[in-house]
């Protein structure tokens, strides 16, 4: 179970579809050169619920086909240029959604539905572009009481980062409960830990709530500050200063590939 970023980046396949964490909830950017270098591309993202650097990286990588988000941003460095000008190039294609449609969308695949229901969407200009996402009406009352019904999200592969896993294979996400969504939805999970314990973390009152059991975790990969320039909690703090660097450099194709080339050449931080 135990293994290397290489080689989890060589398991992704073309086409593949990747389901990966908002910002805060421990986002493997260790993943991100290794996937890069890997090259597969035509990839279809997932962001639960939003994406940000992660993806505008992989977008400006050129392997990305279509994101399905409800945003994408490097929140206090602002806009994700990258991502941004894929859009506006029609370069990409995007999958505009909320997050709770996100969450919904995981919670039907983790229960073996092809879809759930939702009331929140009506209205909204969000339904206009989704033609996957169906209005019904509700078939337990009277005609003229519409719902919405969203397909079920089943990622190809889930990859976060998290502080620590057991040498069973118990990988523990504390409060991000969005981690076990995206883990329980999705066919494999990867993950990078800051570090393996020998204790089963299922053992222990204080962390056995927070811990995602080895059965819905495929792969597990050592990183230190992997999560870095985003923080981790309990671990270390955003590195906002290093965003807005990237933020900065790529606002043009040639300062991201700049960054990038840089990147690949520096070890992790």
């Amino acid at each position: 179970m135990h293994t290397d970023l290489e080689a989890l980046a060589r398991q992704i396949e073309p086409g593949m579809r990747i389901a990966l964490p908002v910002d805060y909830a421990g986002v493997s950017m260790a993943m991100t050169m290794p996937i890069i270098c890997h090259g597969a591309g035509e990839l279809d993202l997932v962001c639960v619920p939003t994406g940000g650097l992660q993806v505008d990286m992989l977008v400006g990588a050129g392997l990305v086909r279509s994101v399905e988000t409800s945003a994408v941003s490097l929140g206090e460095a602002g806009g994700a240029p990258r991502f941004n000008q894929a859009v506006k190039d029609g370069a990409i294609g995007l999958r505009d959604a909320t997050c709770p449609a996100i969450h919904a969308g995981l919670m039907a695949a983790q229960k073996g539905s092809p879809f759930t229901a939702m009331r929140g969407l009506i209205g909204t200009d969000v339904l206009k572009n989704r033609e996957d996402w169906r209005i019904i009406d509700n078939p337990f009352a009277e005609s003229g009481d519409p719902i919405v019904l969203i397909p079920a999200i089943h990622p190809d592969i889930a990859i976060f980062h998290a502080p620590m896993a057991d040498r069973f294979g118990n990988v523990w996400i504390g409060r991000r409960r969005e981690l076990a969504a995206m883990a329980y939805a999705s066919k494999m999970t990867f993950v990078t830990v800051e570090r393996i314990v020998d204790e089963s973390l299922l053992a222990s009152e204080t962390l056995a709530a927070g811990t995602l059991p080895a059965l819905y975790v495929s792969e597990i990969a050592v990183a230190p500050r992997g999560a870095w320039p985003y923080g981790l909690w309990g671990e270390y703090s955003t590195d906002t200063v290093e965003l807005l660097r990237y933020a900065k450099a790529a606002r043009t194709a040639e300062g991201f590939a700049a960054y990038m080339s840089g990147a690949a050449a520096e070890p992790a931080k």
